[in-house]
């Protein structure tokens, strides 16, 4: 199980890497590329010593998805998961009243709003899936792929 496993897990969540890395920087193209590309060095140098990094930025464009993967792909695995939930859901659940100054113009280039959200590989929709079975699917991806063993084969640990 992967409760068995011996690496530290890292989660780089990205409202509070922004906020401790990245403060200074808005929501523009480049801006948002300078965040994903600081979250990607951390979690590149998590890797390289032996843990696991879970990033959850959002990362709207393609290209900073693939420099990203580019860094970290050197020293382990990438794996993009999209949590795919539609926007009329996204903006139900908004308690910050993002989406809303988004739609009246006050925050520019806003993803899925006023700029484009390229979506990723492993979509996982939220508004069909309660939290439990989309983190059940996903454990099942990696379970497929080979990134989780199991408990027999973690015994020796």
């Amino acid at each position: 199980m992967i409760e068995l496993s011996a690496r530290p897990v890292t989660l780089l969540d990205g409202e509070i890497v922004r906020h401790n890395l990245s403060s200074e920087l808005g929501f523009s193209r480049n801006d948002r590329n300078i965040n994903v590309r600081r979250i990607s060095f951390v979690a590149n140098e998590i890797i390289k010593n032996g843990g696991v990094a879970i990033c959850a930025p959002i990362a709207p464009y393609t290209q900073m998805r693939r420099d990203a993967r580019s860094l970290i792909e050197q020293y382990g695995a990438f794996i993009e998961i999209h949590v795919a939930t539609p926007l009329d859901v996204c903006e139900s659940r908004d308690r910050k009243g993002l989406y809303a100054k988004a739609r009246k113009g006050i925050i520019p280039e806003f993803s899925g709003i006023s700029d484009p959200y390229e979506a990723p590989e492993i979509p996982i929709d939220t508004s069909s899936f309660s939290p439990m079975e989309a983190v059940q699917k996903i454990y099942l991806y990696l379970f497929r792929k080979g990134f989780i063993e199991t408990s027999e084969n973690c015994s020796a640990l």
